[in-house]
C-alpha cells in the first residue's frame, strides 16, 4: 500500500528514499519561479534541495507562480503534498527516488495581484523562469515581437498584465516605487543566449508601456545567461504507478528523469544568490559555448530522431535509438553537419559530449516519448536547427542532412504517419502547419515560406532545392527508403 506523500508521512517512507535533511519551517522564500513543471522540479528545485540539505541557503526557497488558470490542478496536487515532489532518477542499471522540498508555496495561478505583491517583496531576490521555448515572444531571428497579441494586450493594460513579462514589469515598478533593489531575472529555458533574450522581451514590453522605465530596467536589472540540461519526460499514469509500486509513495505528480544533470550559469546576481556551486552548479564568465553545444548537439539531436521516428510509429526515444535507420541518421547528421558547427568549449571534448548524448538518448528507463520530442516544432526548429543551417551555409558546409530534417518535420506536420496513423495535434500552430504541409506536398516552397521559422535561410537556393528533393522523396518512397538513400550517399 503506497503512503500518501506529505510532511506528516515522510517518516513512514522506506529508509532508502532520501528525504529533506532540513526543517521545512526553517526555509524562507527568496526565489519566485514561473513555470512549476517537470523540468523545473527535476532541475533547479533539486539543486536547491541538495543545497538546503547541506545546511546552506535556507532563505532561498522557491515560491511558485503561473499565469495560466489551467495550472490550478497541478497546484492543488502539490498543495495536498505540502509542496513536496518525488524525483526518480533512472539509468539503465539502477533507479533511485528522493523527495524534495525546496518549494514552500505556490501562488494561485492567474492571480495577478498576488503575484505582483510577491514580486515586490524585498525577500524575493531572484525571479526564475521555465516557461518553454515558445513563451518569450520572439520572432524567427530571436528578436522581441512587439506585435504578438498577448504583448499588445499587456502594453494596453499595464495595470492588469496577463503575461509573465507584464507581471515582472509591474513588480519591478512597485519595487522601484518602494525603494527596493530590483531582483535578478534568471531564465532556465532552452533558448540561445537566454538571459539576453529574456532581457529583450522584458525591456521590449516595458518600452511599449513606459520607455523611461525600460531604460531603467536595462541599466539596473541583471539577466544572467544559463545552460540547463536534464532529460525529463512528462508524467503519466505509468510514472504514478511506478512511484507507488516500486517506492511505496502515493505522489500525484512525481517526476522521472535521468541521473545526469548540468547547470552552467553566469555569476551576475547583484541582489545576491544562493551558493549553488556547493550543489554542483558551474559558474562561468560566459555560458555561450556551453549553451551552443547543448542546444545544437542535444536539442538538435532530439529533433533529428523525433520526426523520422514519429513517421515510423516509434513510441519511445530509446526505441528510436534501437532503430538502425534513425540511429544512423542521427549519427551522420551530428558528425557531418551539427558538430562541425559547434565552436570549442572550455574543458570539454565535444566528441565525448556527443557520445554521452547518445548514451542518454538510449537510456531505456526514462520512458521519454517521441511525441514529446516532436512537440512545438514551430518554436523549437528556429532555435535548435535553423541556426545550424545558417552557420553551415555561411561557412560553405553541407546542409543536406539538415534539409532532410526539415523535410521530415514538414511531412510529420501533415498529421499522418507512413502507415496512415493519425498524428494528433502537437504544436500550438498545428492547424496552420497541417494546411501548409498539405500545400507543400505540391509546392515545397510553401513550407520554407514560414519567415517566422526559417528567416533568411529559405532564400538560399541550395538548401531549398535539397529540402524539396527530400520532401518529394518522403512522399514518393516513404521515410525508411528516404533515410536509406541519405545514408547511402545517393543523390
Amino acid at each position: 500500500m503506497a503512503i500518501r506523500l506529505n510532511l506528516e508521512n515522510l517518516p513512514g517512507l522506506d529508509e532508502k528514499i532520501s528525504t529533506p535533511a532540513y526543517a521545512r519551517s526553517d526555509l524562507r522564500a527568496g526565489i519566485l519561479h514561473f513555470g512549476v513543471g517537470n523540468f523545473h522540479r527535476a532541475h533547479q528545485a533539486v539543486y536547491l534541495d541538495t543545497l538546503f540539505s547541506k545546511g546552506l541557503g535556507h532563505d532561498w526557497a522557491i515560491l511558485g507562480a503561473s499565469v495560466m488558470a489551467s495550472d490550478n490542478r497541478a497546484r492543488d496536487i502539490l498543495a495536498a503534498q505540502d509542496w513536496l515532489t518525488t524525483v526518480v532518477e533512472q539509468e539503465a542499471d539502477y533507479s533511485r527516488a528522493r523527495v524534495t522540498g525546496a518549494m514552500i508555496g505556490y501562488l494561485p495561478p492567474g492571480d495577478g495581484l498576488a503575484i505582483i505583491g510577491s514580486l515586490a517583496d524585498p525577500a524575493i531576490r531572484i525571479v526564475s523562469l521555465t516557461i518553454t521555448e515558445g513563451g518569450y515572444f520572439l520572432d524567427a531571428d530571436g528578436n522581441f515581437d512587439p506585435f504578438h497579441p498577448a504583448i499588445v494586450a499587456d502594453a494596453a493594460n499595464p495595470d492588469s498584465p496577463a503575461t509573465v513579462f507584464g507581471l515582472i514589469i509591474a513588480g519591478l515598478k512597485q519595487r522601484r516605487k518602494n525603494g527596493i533593489e530590483p531582483f535578478t531575472i534568471m531564465c532556465c529555458d532552452n533558448i540561445p543566449h537566454n538571459g539576453h533574450m529574456t532581457r529583450n522581451t522584458v525591456c521590449g514590453l516595458a518600452g511599449l508601456i513606459d520607455p523611461d522605465f525600460s531604460g531603467w530596467i536595462a541599466e539596473n536589472v541583471a539577466f544572467p545567461n544559463a545552460m540547463v540540461d536534464r532529460i525529463t519526460p512528462a508524467t503519466s499514469d505509468r510514472e504514478r504507478d511506478l512511484c507507488a509500486s516500486r517506492y511505496g509513495i502515493g505522489d500525484g505528480w512525481p517526476v522521472f528523469c535521468e541521473a545526469f544533470s548540468q547547470w552552467v550559469l553566469e555569476d551576475n546576481f547583484p541582489a545576491g544568490r544562493p551558493p549553488l556551486e556547493e550543489a554542483g552548479v558551474q559558474f562561468v564568465p560566459d555560458v555561450t559555448p556551453f549553451e551552443l553545444m547543448k542546444l545544437r548537439i542535444l536539442n538538435g539531436g532530439h529533433a533529428a530522431i523525433a520526426y523520422p521516428a514519429g513517421l515510423l510509429d516509434v513510441h519511445f526515444v530509446h526505441e528510436a535509438m534501437e532503430h538502425p535507420l534513425v540511429a544512423a541518421f542521427l549519427d551522420k547528421l551530428e558528425r557531418e553537419e551539427i558538430i562541425p558547427a559547434v565552436p570549442p568549449v572550455p574543458g570539454t571534448d565535444i566528441d565525448d559530449y556527443y557520445r554521452l548524448i547518445v548514451r542518454r538518448f538510449a537510456n531505456p528507463k526514462i520512458g521519454d516519448t517521441i511525441r514529446r520530442l516532436c512537440l512545438d516544432g514551430s518554436n523549437r526548429q528556429p532555435k535548435f536547427i535553423v541556426p545550424t543551417v545558417a552557420d553551415n551555409l555561411k561557412a560553405g558546409r553541407s546542409t543536406d542532412g539538415l534539409a532532410l530534417e526539415s523535410a521530415l518535420w514538414c511531412r510529420y506536420c501533415y498529421g499522418e504517419s507512413d502507415n496512415g496513423r493519425k498524428i494528433e495535434p502537437n504544436d500550438p500552430n498545428w492547424d496552420q502547419l497541417v494546411a501548409r504541409s498539405s500545400h507543400a506536398r505540391e509546392d515545397p516552397a510553401q513550407w520554407l515560406a514560414m519567415k517566422e521559422v526559417y528567416g533568411d535561410v529559405a532564400s538560399d537556393g541550395s538548401f531549398a532545392r535539397r529540402f524539396a528533393h527530400w520532401l518529394n522523396m518522403l512522399w514518393s518512397s516513404g521515410t525508411g527508403k528516404t533515410l536509406e538513400t541519405y545514408l547511402g550517399g545517393a543523390a
